[in-house]
């Protein structure tokens, strides 16, 4: 049995479980096990619900409201591009979802996502680049993959500061990057 991440519902994990399966294109929902006679929940009503994406299991289980999502666990999603990033960043957030900073949003049903530019994660790994990205990152709410490399080319030319100014989630931002 592969290990299954389980995500706890007010009663809404059916719902979520099928969000989900629209949202990522290999999205799948299975079993739905409902409350039987005698247990907590109303006889009938989904108790569970399993669900994979991205080739990960999941089984969301509608508990009640005594554990509400955190953002002290989160699902990363990795994005080679600005439009990938875009596809899950306003589905993510539509509909009473909400954005948050550096990548990070939640969904309508509060669990919280990040939506990663995967060469992101190789400009913190790089020494000359990791202070100048996370500078411009810090910025953001949706990640914009033309500022971050643009950020890092910065600090790779080695030319001291230089200005970075591109329009960061609609907004005008003009920034000397400290190279080091």
């Amino acid at each position: 049995m592969p290990l299954t991440t389980c995500l706890w519902f007010d009663d809404d994990a059916e719902a979520a479980a099928h969000f989900y399966a629209e949202l990522f294109e290999d999205g799948k929902v299975g079993a739905v096990t409902p409350y039987p006679d005698g247990t907590p929940g109303a006889p009938g009503s989904v108790m569970t619900v399993e669900f994979e994406i991205m080739g990960q299991q999941f089984v969301g289980v509608n508990g009640g409201p005594e554990f509400p999502q955190t953002e002290a666990v989160s699902f990363q999603i990795p994005c080679d591009t600005q439009e990938q990033i875009d596809y899950y960043w306003e589905r993510i957030t539509a509909g009473g979802g909400e954005e948050s900073q550096c990548g990070w949003c939640k969904d309508k049903f509060g669990v919280s996502w990040q939506v990663v530019y995967t060469q992101l994660i190789e400009h913190f790994r790089n020494p000359r680049t990791a202070a100048a990205v996370q500078e411009v990152m810090l910025q953001m709410q949706k990640l914009d993959v033309a500022a971050v490399d643009e950020a890092a080319a910065a600090a790779l030319a080695g030319d001291g500061p230089r200005p970075l100014s591109r329009h960061i989630n609609n907004r005008e931002v003009q920034r000397d990057i400290t190279l080091s």
